[in-house]
């Protein structure tokens, strides 16, 4: 399916033992302008438990404007220190899009340490 950087989709996301998987909501951070040709992408693990808070990690409310943008059901966090490839054909759907992405970007630099 093709995606966007800043989409929210539904994918197929790995766990970290890479033989089982969950489907979960996921935030596109690979650049567009990156042309791999290869059909993956680069997405961040967005979860519901809202303990896990950081400074790699982006708090958003379903009730905000960008929780109603990105089609999260519940308050959630983006987990930028929880990355994956995931392969186009694991991708279900698009639910939303992330309209500001500078904390996102902010929490990449973090971990990246860029």
């Amino acid at each position: 399916m093709p995606c966007n950087r800043g989409d929210v989709v539904l994918v197929l996301y790995p766990h970290a033992d890479l033989r089982t998987a969950k489907k979960r909501p996921a935030l596109v951070v690979q650049s567009d302008n990156v042309v791999t040709d290869l059909p993956q992408r680069i997405v961040a693990m967005i979860t519901s438990n809202l303990e896990r808070t950081g400074p790699t990690r982006v708090l958003v409310r379903r009730d905000s404007p960008e929780g109603g943008a990105m089609g999260i059901l519940t308050d959630s966090v983006i987990v930028a220190d929880n990355l994956a490839t995931v392969l186009d054909r694991e991708i279900d759907k698009r639910i939303g899009r992330c309209p500001n992405m500078s904390a996102v970007d902010q929490a990449l630099r973090t971990i990246l340490e860029l």
